[in-house]
């Protein structure tokens, strides 16, 4: 990483689980890098949806290397993810047609309920199967996986955690970290964040703020995708033996219901 810049920059890793992203600093000049980036990212930056893409350069191994801009700023607090601003920018990426235009050329194809069914049973060993409260899920999955369908596919995130919303000391907006980017209901993006940030009182106002109507249709989808989320985080924890977050997530799929 060093051959890229001068010698007088100060570069750190930035933490995370796949070692591919770092801070560069020099003066007070500061950069974003990661390795191997999808081509994506120069349309979510041209977008405004994250931080200004500064550069890219390929190395010598293949690797492609992208530099943003570093901005000063803190990610969200989960009370901050009701912000109007919040279900504004969520609106523009799900009515992106660069976005979705991009994804469509790098191969993705709509993400569709079935799909992610068949992943949430992969998920499951026979252990967790036998939970009260993963087998009620599982039958709920399956019961109405023929009423979930939807006839708008947009980009979805995939992860709207609030640490992956980032707030600039100018009052900018970003949301960061799109490894996951697929093409699917926006019912996968909105469930979550309703059901995790939005109390229920004001779920009609903020989807006022998105532009939709809050109908029965919908909240089946959200809570299909909600409950699909969890169960799948419910399996990949046990799988990494972290099982206190494996309990905390099995222990949401009661407050679901």
């Amino acid at each position: 990483m060093k051959h890229l810049l001068e010698h007088d920059w100060e570069i750190i890793p930035a933490g995370g689980a796949t070692g591919k992203a770092f801070f560069a600093s020099k003066n007070n000049e500061k950069l974003f890098l990661k390795r191997n980036s999808s081509p994506f990212l120069a349309v979510l930056s041209a977008e405004g949806i994250v931080p200004k893409l500064i550069w890219t350069k390929r190395m010598e191994n293949g690797d492609v290397i992208t530099a943003q801009e570093c901005l000063n700023g803190r990610e969200f607090k989960p009370e901050e993810m009701a912000q109007d601003g919040v279900a504004k920018l969520l609106k523009k990426i799900h009515e992106s047609s660069p976005l979705l235009s991009m994804l469509g050329r790098l191969g993705k194809t709509p993400y569709k309920p079935e799909m992610m069914l068949e992943e949430v049973i992969s998920a499951l060993d026979e252990e967790l199967l036998l939970d009260p409260a993963v087998h009620k899920s599982l039958q709920f999955l399956q019961t109405e996986l023929p009423h979930v369908s939807s006839e708008k596919f947009t980009v979805c995130h995939g992860d709207i955690n609030h640490n992956n919303w980032l707030l600039s000391d100018n009052n900018e907006i970003f949301l960061i970290d799109w490894d996951g980017a697929t093409i699917a209901d926006p019912a996968l993006d909105i469930g979550p964040l309703l059901y995790w940030y939005i109390p229920r009182d004001d779920w009609k106002h903020w989807l006022g703020l998105y532009g939709l109507k809050h109908t029965e249709h919908l909240q089946l989808r959200m809570k299909w995708y909600v409950i699909a989320q969890t169960m799948l985080s419910i399996g990949w924890h046990k799988s990494q033996q972290r099982y206190q977050e494996m309990n905390f997530w099995g222990n949401y799929l009661e407050t679901v219901f």
